[in-house]
């Protein structure tokens, strides 16, 4: 196994996070499980809060990307640690709200936002809103225009990057949803529009490449066209952007695939992309931008796994061997949406050798419910514990009902100790909303 700071397997052969017995945690606890390590959350949020403080003068802000794992207690955390967060839904939004966040300090993005989500914010006071639309920016300017004030947005841009990452979380294509294209004039022509807008005060641009990634150029690349972009904009326009939101996109282990990365070099990602916004700021003779950036899968990924129970075991002679758990696609979708990669292990036998391939399969009624492929595994035994590293993003936030089955508890460790961050479902709050018409009614 491949350990991480948050991760070690101790004397009796079991696997721990945050000092946690995991053995230990599923029978207290009960599977399937989502287990975050604390320690590892505040140590991600704080050094990209430290490399701007010494890199930027702190001239910045780290907003934590709402949309890999949602809930109050995320919310509370960064609170304490002062950073900023990023929503994409007015539900985030108000969760944040719910855990005493600073409205001020929130910024909201998404390509399609409703006017209700848009009415929410603005009657609570959000920091920021990035524009992602023509449409949004006319009603953004009349719901502002409607309340007496004068709302801080940001447009967002399309650099178009092509990042080194999967297809379905590359962002910055040309023929993305996301943005308006700074190489066709899109990005200028939305500029002229939110410049004209009188309730609405353009502080900058924002950009977001893609997720996963791993090498430092194209984030390079794209800090390079934004700055590049906001030159020409002040030439032409005689507006000069105060703020850049560079968004996220800084990549996770999942499998020896991956690079095991380490605080430092997620830090020296950080002061790349800055030098990269200085060297052009100081090429075009601009102002320094504020600069934001939205990590969220770097900061929870690593700091999460998922513990299941062993189940039935399925061996289909010379082709396959299936390990069935208690939780699957309801709990983590993203192998059957993108062929996502996992380690695995048993969690209460994480010292021993792996000695065959197995697959992962789910518990849900359909074919595609599927964890994980071809995984190396000691021989397992129903009622072992089974653990899936590295699911601290996008899978809780992602997770369903399907089946009708419970999307798992939450736990939060620290120094050993766990307690709940997200309750256990029931039934009752699986038909908590169902309504049965009276002409149906016995």
């Amino acid at each position: 196994m491949n350990e991480r700071e948050t991760l070690k397997i101790n004397r009796l052969g079991h696997l721990e996070i945050g000092g946690a017995d995991t053995v230990d945690l599923a029978k207290e606890f009960g599977t399937p499980l989502y287990v975050f390590d604390e320690a590892h959350i505040r140590n991600m949020m704080r050094v990209y809060k430290t490399t701007i403080e010494k890199e930027y003068d702190g001239n910045g802000l780290v907003l934590y990307a709402s949309k890999a794992f949602s809930c109050e207690a995320v919310y509370a955390i960064a609170r304490e640690e002062g950073i900023g967060v990023d929503v994409v839904s007015g539900g985030e939004f108000y969760t944040a709200l719910k855990a005493g966040f600073p409205a001020d300090k929130a910024y909201m993005h998404g390509n399609n936002k409703l006017v209700r989500e848009l009415e929410f914010a603005l009657d609570n006071g959000i920091g920021n809103i990035v524009i992602d639309s023509y449409r949004e920016a006319d009603i953004l300017n009349d719901l502002a225009k409607k309340r007496g004030i004068k709302q801080n947005v940001l447009i967002r841009t399309n650099p178009g990057v092509e990042a080194h990452t999967h297809a379905f979380v590359q962002t910055a294509r040309t023929d993305s949803k996301f943005g308006f294209s700074i190489g066709d004039g899109a990005a200028e022509d939305i500029t002229r529009h939110v410049l004209s807008k009188e309730n609405l005060v353009l502080k900058g641009y924002h950009c977001h490449i893609g997720s996963q990634i791993f090498e430092k150029q194209s984030f390079i690349i794209a800090a390079e066209k934004v700055m590049d972009f906001i030159a020409s904009i002040k030439q032409k326009l005689g507006f000069e952007a105060c703020v850049l939101n560079i968004g996220g996109g800084f990549g996770v282990w999942y499998t020896d695939e991956d690079p095991k990365l380490k605080l430092s070099d997620y830090a020296d990602y950080l002061k790349a992309l800055i030098g990269a916004v200085k060297t052009k700021a100081a090429e075009h003779g601009l102002n320094k931008p504020y600069l934001l950036i939205e990590p969220g899968r770097s900061i929870v990924g690593e700091a999460g796994i998922t513990l299941y129970t062993v189940g039935a075991i399925k061996d289909i002679k010379g082709i396959k061997k299936y390990v069935a758990i208690d939780g699957g696609m309801f709990d983590n979708p993203r192998y059957a949406l993108y062929q996502s990669k996992y380690t695995v292990l048993l969690a209460d036998r994480a010292g021993e050798e792996c000695t065959e391939k197995v697959t992962i399969a789910g518990k849900c009624c359909e074919s595609g419910d599927i964890i994980a492929v071809d995984v190396p595994l000691p021989e397992a035994e129903s009622g072992n514990i089974l653990a899936v590293l590295t699911t601290g993003a996008y899978n809780y936030s992602m997770a369903s009902n399907y089946n009708r089955n419970f999307i798992p508890a939450a736990v939060l460790v620290n120094d050993g100790k766990a307690e709940y961050i997200v309750k256990p479902q029931t039934y009752e709050d699986l038909i908590r909303n169902d309504v049965i018409p009276e002409r149906l009614k016995k």
